[in-house]
C-alpha cells in the first residue's frame, strides 16, 4: 500500500534539522545549513543537534533530548520538513520515547535522511503511513554538489526526478517489477527484525538495500537473517545501492547473488543511493517500477504532492 505523500517544499518553507543518531560536526552542519538556506528555505537547528552524550561518545546527546528534538520538530505546525544532520548510530534508541499519537495528529510532513535513520523511516512508514525520502545527510561528508542538486530537485520539483539511475548501475537479474519502495540500510533493517511494530515488507514491494563498512561475511549474515525472518517473501524486485568500504566488491556481489539470486526477481546493482558520491534521493513508500534490464527505478508518481 502506498503511503501519504507530504507536500513539496516551496521557497520560504521551514526546515528543522535534527540529530537522532551520532554526533555532528559543527563545520559540516554550518555548510549543510548554508546550502538549505541558499535554496530559499528557513532553517531551524534543533536545540540538541550539537550535543554529545556524557558517557557514550557515539551518540549526539541523550536519548530523551534527541527524541524531544525530533518530536518537537514533527509536531510544530510551522515546520514543513524534518531533515537529519547525520547518521552513525542511535536512531533506534529514540523510537520508544516518541509520542506517536501526537505525531500522527500533526499530519504528514517531509522527512529526509539515510543510513542509521532507516530505523525512523521504518517507524514513520509503519506507524504514520507517510512516504519519506532516503536522502543524503546535510552534515555528512558526502553532501556534495550532485547529491545537493538531486535532493533539491526532489524537494521542490519531484516530477523532474521520478526516473532514477546511477552512474554504475547494472543488471543483476532480468525483468520488470512494480511495487511500493521500502528498505534502506541493511544493518538497520536486520537490527529491526523482531521489534514491536516492525513487519516484513508488503507483498509486491521493491526492496532497497545498501550498507557501509560491513565485510562480505557480515552482509551474508544479515541477508540470511532477513531471509529466515521472511523479509523477502513476496518481494517483487530488489534495488541495490552502494557498498562503500565493504571489502572486495566482487565478493559482495557473489554473496548477494548466492543468497538473493534464487528469488527470481528483477534486481539491479549500484543504483546510486547510499554511502556514495552523488547520492541519489530515493522515495520510500511510493509506487515505482524497477526495470532491471535498463537499470532504472521510476516513480509512478512524484515523491511529494
Amino acid at each position: 500500500m502506498t503511503r501519504a505523500r507530504p507536500a513539496r517544499l516551496r521557497p520560504g518553507a521551514t526546515v528543522a534539522v535534527v540529530a537522532p543518531a551520532g554526533p555532528v560536526s559543527p563545520a559540516l552542519l554550518d555548510t549543510g545549513v548554508a546550502v538549505l538556506r541558499s535554496w530559499g528555505l528557513t532553517v531551524e537547528v534543533a536545540p540538541h543537534v550539537l550535543d554529545r552524550h556524557p558517557t557514550l561518545p557515539y551518540l549526539a546527546g541523550g536519548d530523551a533530548d534527541r527524541a524531544a528534538d525530533f518530536q518537537r520538530a514533527w509536531c510544530d505546525p510551522r515546520v514543513d520538513a524534518v531533515v537529519c544532520a547525520r547518521g552513525g548510530y542511535g536512531s533506534q534508541r529514540v523510537l520508544d520515547l516518541l509520542d506517536w499519537d501526537a505525531m500522527a495528529a500533526a499530519g504528514p510532513k517531509v522527512f529526509a535522511g539515510s543510513s542509521d535513520v532507516t530505523a525512523l523511516h521504518e517507524a514513520l512508514g509503519a506507524t504514520l503511513g507517510v512516504a519519506t525520502l532516503f536522502a543524503p545527510m546535510i552534515a555528512g561528508a558526502l553532501f556534495d554538489a550532485d547529491a545537493q542538486r538531486h535532493l533539491r530537485d526532489t524537494l521542490f520539483a519531484p516530477e523532474s526526478v521520478q526516473r532514477l539511475i546511477g552512474p554504475a548501475t547494472a543488471t543483476a537479474c532480468h525483468g520488470v517489477a512494480r511495487g511500493v519502495t521500502v528498505g534502506g540500510n541493511l544493518t538497520l533493517l536486520a537490527a529491526c527484525v523482531g521489534a514491536e511494530g516492525v513487519a516484513r515488507p508488503p507483498d509486491g514491494a521493491i526492496l532497497l538495500l545498501e550498507d557501509v563498512a560491513e565485510p562480505p561475511y557480515r552482509i551474508d549474515r544479515m541477508l540470511t537473517q532477513l531471509l529466515r525472518a521472511g523479509w523477502f517473501t513476496g518481494i517483487s524486485g530488489i534495488a541495490l545501492g552502494s557498498w562503500a568500504d565493504c571489502g572486495d566488491l566482487a565478493q559482495v556481489h557473489d554473496v548477494v547473488a548466492d543468497l538473493l539470486g534464487g528469488l527470481g526477481v528483477p534486481m539491479v546493482w549500484e543504483l546510486g543511493f547510499g554511502h556514495c558520491p552523488g547520492q541519489l534521493t530515493v522515495p520510500l513508500g511510493v509506487e515505482a517500477v524497477l526495470d532491471a534490464d535498463n537499470g532504472t527505478l521510476t516513480m509512478a508518481e512524484p515523491a511529494l504532492r
